[in-house]
């Protein structure tokens, strides 16, 4: 039960073991060598288990990818079988292998808008960093050297490489780095509670971001601006569902100056927002879209670039020119992670998981709305099977809580405390379960996440 966890029993052996060798992403390295880590051993369905065998819903599918939970003994299999026929190849060269084919032919079919060829690599990263590689060869093979900066949107996140982090518009993800790198420009973030106007509409407040997109288009000059990236909904910003007609201003726009747009799914690909893409459930129309996460169900690295027939032509009479197509990762298409995503996507197919996602998300966007009266609460908001529920130092006047995390912090470890695991995105806890997640599972993820608001409320009502 969730009141049952075993308590902390000071560092044991995998802790102590892992603070003296392990790199932790994403984590405060001075206090993580206080505390140490929660180690976990197992999983099952949409639990984890940690090595003092307690069990957590895992309500962030590890890191939004895990969407067939954490146990499908059919994406295992898939692994085992292609080790044993081909382990390893690759595509450069002109070499190419049946599950890479496959693949492909597979993801062309499911676009949500006509696409025409697949890039494979690694991860969120490699893939937006690849987009940025193919807007700047794009440009180059049809005589536009100057047209090469790239939009992203403040909150934005599109991955860690030099280049894709230039592009994520969180703080953590440049300081320190000297990151961004020049070329790489950022526009307003679509999050009306938080930055609508008193008394602006929810359409004018698009109409305002589009405006002001625009201006920035035509001070840096249309001839230069290539491409345009955006997540259907801003994941690791904070899950920022985009405002009414946002989306339909910002592609006419991009329209009107023959500017790419890039669709970054790697979170929202594969039935996350009740639609197979995030594009189709914005009605988008991009030129490139990325993905990964869920490709696989998180069980193996692969990630991919749709391209569209367009982008495709440039490619081919850009490499026919200089004699190659000088990118590729000794990794790409590897076999073994190609059979699990073909596994992963047929395993969609065949149990519907997209009608299974349509089933469950109103229990989960109604169950967390019904907490929006709660007074740490100042907004719900999600689609699908993703949902951010941002807390507030004072609910009539928005304010957030200095410093900045600390609510999310103290929430995070309650529901943790509780046999929840979810995510602080600052001061948002963002949820993002397996797409297997049943209504009994969601009625205790609700349950659980109740005890934690309450719980972390006192702790701020006393530490205030």
């Amino acid at each position: 039960m969730a009141d049952k966890l075993t308590p902390p029993h000071g560092i044991n052996s995998f802790a102590a073991r892992d603070i003296a060798t392990v790199l932790h992403p994403y984590t405060n390295l001075e206090l993580h060598e206080k505390i140490g880590p929660l180690v976990i051993t197992a999983g099952d369905g949409v639990h984890v288990i940690d090595d003092a065998g307690n069990r957590y819903i895992e309500a962030m599918s590890g890191l939004w990818c895990a969407s067939l939970g954490f146990s499908e003994k059919r994406l295992a299999d898939a692994a085992a079988k292609q080790m044993t026929r081909l382990p390893y190849y690759h595509l450069f060269g002109g070499k190419s292998h049946d599950r890479a084919i496959e693949l492909a032919e597979t993801l062309i079919a499911m676009a949500p808008v006509p696409m025409s060829h697949v890039f494979f690599a690694d991860s969120g990263s490699e893939a937006v960093d690849t987009a940025i590689k193919f807007v700047w060869y794009y440009n180059n093979a049809v005589g536009r050297p100057a047209k090469k900066k790239i939009i992203s949107r403040q909150k934005g996140y599109h991955g860690v490489t030099v280049a894709a982090a230039s592009l994520t518009a969180l703080p953590a993800n440049h300081r320190s780095f000297d990151l961004p790198r020049e070329g790489f420009l950022q526009t307003d973030c679509p999050h009306y509670y938080r930055y609508g106007l008193p008394g602006e509409s929810e359409e004018q407040f698009a109409d305002r971001l589009v405006a002001s997109l625009e201006a920035q288009i035509l001070k840096e000059g249309p001839d230069t601006v290539a491409a345009f990236i955006a997540e259907p909904v801003q994941g690791a910003g904070g899950v920022i569902v985009p405002p009414r007609s946002y989306f339909a201003k910002i592609q006419a726009l991009l329209r009107k100056y023959d500017i790419l747009f890039i669709a970054d799914e790697v979170i929202t690909g594969f039935c996350r927002t009740g639609n197979m893409f995030g594009s189709t459930t914005f009605d988008l129309q991009p030129d490139m879209i990325t993905l990964a996460k869920a490709l696989s169900s998180g069980y193996m690295p692969i990630s991919a670039v749709l391209i569209n027939e367009k982008i495709y032509k440039a490619f081919v009479s850009e490499s026919g020119k200089i004699g190659t197509f000088g990118h590729g990762f000794t990794y790409s298409a590897h076999p073994v992670p190609a059979a699990v995503a073909l596994e992963t996507l047929r395993i969609y197919q065949e149990r519907d998981i997209l009608g299974h996602v349509r089933k469950m998300s109103p229990l989960l966007q109604e169950g967390l709305r019904k907490f929006a009266d709660h007074p740490l609460v100042g907004e719900v908001r999600g689609v699908g099977l993703v949902a951010g529920v941002e807390l507030v130092a004072d609910k009539a006047k928005k304010t957030p809580f200095e410093p900045y995390g600390k609510a999310g912090a103290a929430l995070i470890r309650h529901a943790q405390a509780k046999g929840l695991i979810t995510r602080a995105l600052g001061d948002t806890i963002a949820f993002s379960p397996p797409l297997i997640i049943q209504a009994h599972e969601i009625a205790a993820l609700l349950e659980r996440f109740g005890a934690a608001l309450d719980g972390a409320h006192a702790e701020l009502a006393v530490t205030a």
